[in-house]
């Protein structure tokens, strides 16, 4: 089974970061989102067998994208990759379904890794 993943950051340049480490550990990216409905949208269509997720983006943030993935899709593999490091917030992500968290700038030897075992 092909390993995919859907990339939701609304920094151009924090995709291709993170495009870059998942595709040389073995994933196929089947999308990129820049805010919270487009990956809301993308994730309906794509159904990738997991996500990377920012939490702070235009219009629409992660959270909004938490909530409504995960009230579509319970099993849903979201990695939230994030600067934020308010403890709220993460509460808050791991409430409405975020799998696990990766703090930006991120190491991508450990981005690789969690993204790897949330999707199992």
């Amino acid at each position: 089974m092909s390993k995919t993943v859907l990339i939701a950051d609304d920094s151009m340049l924090m995709r291709q970061m993170i495009r870059d480490t998942l595709t040389t550990a073995g994933w196929t990216v089947v999308g990129e989102a820049v805010n919270g409905a487009d990956a809301v949208e993308k994730y309906a269509t794509l159904h990738p067998t997991a996500m990377t997720l920012d939490l702070v983006m235009p219009e629409t943030d992660g959270l909004y994208a938490l909530k409504n993935i995960v009230a579509t899709d319970p099993s849903a593999k979201i990695v939230v990759c994030s600067a934020l490091e308010q403890t709220d917030v993460l509460k808050e992500a791991f409430r409405l379904g975020a799998s696990d968290f990766v703090v930006k700038p991120f190491d991508r030897s450990v981005l690789a890794a969690t993204v790897e075992r949330v999707a199992g």
